[in-house]
């Protein structure tokens, strides 16, 4: 029972960190890689919220998780994705400084850093690319840190287009040091050991 509360607190305090990280970036033009980033990119075409946006992309990749990951965790994430989800739009309501954008950039690496490590290192994930780093971290021992790096400076190059290449190439500081305090704070928490490998039993039912 502490032991899940531990991982409850710990989970939660990523959610926050993580969030306020994204808003930060928004709030200076900024963006990040992976589902986030998409859900970002939709805020500046369409009316809608970061939360709402973010909950419908990462469908797909719980659909994944569930297959390739177990219910048990799979389920985990699509909790935290809904939860991140309410508490970025509740952030609306905060007023973030305006500073410089390199700063924030970097404040906003270490905050999502830490924040997704303290998710992952508590048995679940923000959804997304994140599903795809653990899934090839099980599969094949490839660094989480190192996956997330690839995809989200694939995704945040792109973002030329609409941020232009000055604010796009500052993002890729973000994603640099959330994906070194990823792989970094990997196993380093006494919650982190197998928490995304599925049970044996899981696995059958869900094959």
């Amino acid at each position: 029972m502490e032991s899940k509360f531990y991982k409850s607190i710990l989970i939660i305090l990523g959610l926050f960190l993580t969030a306020a990280g994204i808003k930060l970036l928004t709030v200076h033009s900024l963006t990040f890689g992976g589902t986030a980033g998409v859900a970002t990119f939709g805020t500046f075409m369409t009316e809608w919220s970061w939360g709402i946006l973010f909950l419908i992309v990462n469908l797909p990749f719980f659909i994944l998780s569930i297959k390739k990951l177990g219910w048990t965790f799979s389920l985990s994430t699509f909790l935290c994705i809904l939860l991140i989800s309410v508490i970025s739009d509740l952030m609306d309501f905060v007023h973030f400084p305006t500073i410089s954008p390199v700063i924030a950039a970097v404040i906003a690496g270490i905050l999502i850093g830490l924040g997704v490590s303290f998710v992952l290192n508590s048995g679940a994930s923000l959804g997304g690319i994140h599903i795809l780093a653990l899934y090839l971290e099980q599969k094949s021992d490839i660094n989480r840190g190192v996956s997330l790096f690839v995809t989200d400076f694939i995704i945040v190059s792109s973002a030329v287009v609409m941020f232009g290449f000055k604010n796009a190439l500052i993002s890729i500081i973000a994603i640099t040091i959330a994906s070194f305090l990823t792989g970094k704070l990997k196993g380093t928490t006494k919650t982190s050991t197998s928490v995304y490998v599925p049970r044996k039993t899981e696995a059958v039912r869900n094959n």
